[in-house]
């Protein structure tokens, strides 16, 4: 047996041996390195913006422009989200991913109301590096991804 086959058998072993003790490590919040490149599971910060968070209302008030104009060929728009509150927070068991609840009220430039439920729930954004955003717009919700009443869209 050749010492570079010996080498490459005592290298693998210790790789093995090195990989299974550091799977038995603390729970602990992912790493920048973990989050990027190791992937070895969800570990939660439960760090998520409020619900007045302007970025996050921003994304919504976009998506929805998008949507409309998009899909639907419509030219309603959000002008604004009024009376903005938290319903939940982390409603579900231990190892979901943490989402706040929140409702509103969106003011639609046709001079309507409508009642809007969203979330915003850590880890959910572009390939999963920042919060991410699920709205619904009561009586806009054509497709009925949320339906009866966006009531899918609430906790």
């Amino acid at each position: 047996m050749s010492a570079r086959r010996i080498f490459v058998r005592i290298a693998s072993v210790s790789l093995a041996a090195l990989l299974s003790v550091l799977s038995f490590s603390q729970t602990r919040a992912a790493s920048w390195l973990e989050k990027n490149f190791w992937l070895s599971g969800p570990r939660y910060d439960r760090v998520m913006p409020a619900c007045d968070y302007a970025p996050a209302l921003d994304r919504i008030i976009a998506n929805f422009r998008t949507k409309e104009y998009g899909f639907w060929n419509s030219q309603l728009r959000i002008v604004g989200i009024e009376k903005i509150h938290e319903t939940a927070v982390l409603p579900w068991a231990a190892q979901s991913i943490p989402r706040r609840y929140c409702s509103g009220v969106a003011v639609i430039n046709d001079g309507l109301k409508h009642p809007i439920y969203y979330s915003i729930a850590e880890d959910t954004g572009m390939i999963g590096q920042d919060w991410g955003v699920n709205f619904c717009v009561d009586g806009l919700d054509r497709n009925w991804a949320y339906n009866p009443a966006c009531r899918a869209a609430q906790p």
